[in-house]
């Protein structure tokens, strides 16, 4: 089963992500003279069938539906240019959107992990198999901003900007009901990956906005990917403490000397499943050293680290023992 309803005219369908550890994206419904889709999975064959079944099984006609993403990702936002032609989404994300279509943007961060260590030959795998190049399609955005709301039958939404997972990421609220579509900003079976993106203090932006969602009355979290349960502000605080572990972890790792974001997150705990390091897939390494680097980052604004260029290489060192 893949459909599920959640409130009067709420629903939840699972569209998976073959091949992917997510297993499959949260796309949520709002049945209503002009239906809402929030979300929509990768431009793949399976996640379309999948999902305009659903739609058609709940009795929404996808042609006629207003479409919402909650951040760039391809496997929120990948499958809606075979959907509709215009999807809403955060005028920050819109621009990350069209920015992904260009090479160029892959080239620029890949060049930049390569930097800090990431070996070539995942490089090159990456910019063959990466979801957001993979998977993505062409959709014209409506840009939305902070504060903006969007009413659907009876739900009113209003859009919370809550840059961290992208730079753009939204949320949706409706205070009466004390529903929180929470995207990837909070997830309860796993931790949302908080990486690198340049010009953007990924780790630093992602803490402030779980202190925004925080101060929110919520009795139902609806999260982009697997469940949802249990308190929002307890998941908050058990967040953030995976993030104190982790950047207390790339300390430790430099208690040995300098070393680059590669080598350190080696010495990070990962959620992954492999026998060794060299096992990993290309893909899941692109995640890891994203997110070493953001708490590198977020360390050196906090004067705790340092970096080093030489020879088109970054190295990093802890700049105080104690």
């Amino acid at each position: 089963m893949s459909v599920f309803k959640i409130l009067p005219n709420l629903f939840r369908i699972e569209v998976p992500l073959p091949g992917n550890p997510l297993k499959a994206v949260n796309s949520y419904v709002i049945k209503a003279e002009k239906s809402l889709i929030i979300d929509t999975g990768f431009n793949m064959d399976i996640c379309y069938t999948k999902l305009v079944g659903a739609l058609n099984e709940i009795g929404v006609n996808f042609k006629h539906a207003d479409y919402f993403a909650t951040h760039f990702h391809a496997d929120h936002v990948g499958l809606a240019g075979r959907l509709t032609s215009r999807i809403y989404m955060s005028s920050i994300d819109a621009k990350m959107l069209s920015k992904s279509r260009n090479l160029k943007y892959w080239l620029e961060i890949l060049e930049y992990f390569r930097m800090n260590g990431l070996p070539i030959r995942d490089v090159e795998k990456i910019l063959k198999t990466h979801p957001g190049i993979e998977y993505s399609s062409v959709v014209d955005t409506i840009p939305v901003e902070d504060g903006e709301t969007f009413n659907y039958g009876e739900y009113s939404l209003k859009a919370i900007l809550t840059p961290g997972h992208t730079p753009g990421h939204m949320c949706l609220y409706d205070e009466d009901k004390k529903i929180l579509f929470s995207g990837d900003h909070i997830l309860f079976d796993i931790t949302p990956n908080i990486s690198y993106w340049k010009d953007f203090e990924s780790l630093k932006e992602y803490l402030k906005s779980l202190d925004r969602i925080y101060e929110l009355e919520v009795n139902f979290t609806l999260p982009g990917h697997r469940e949802f349960r249990g308190d929002v502000r307890r998941r908050i605080i058990e967040i953030k403490k995976h993030h104190e572990k982790r950047l207390g972890e790339v300390v430790e790792s430099l208690r040995g000397g300098v070393k680059n974001a590669w080598q350190i997150a080696q010495y990070v705990t990962w959620d992954v499943k492999y026998s060794s390091w060299e096992e990993i897939p290309a893909f899941q390494k692109w995640f890891i050293i994203g997110e070493t680097i953001a708490h590198l980052h977020f360390l050196e604004k906090e004067g705790v680290v340092a970096r080093e260029f030489e020879n088109g290489s970054i190295r990093w060192s802890l700049k105080y023992l104690a």
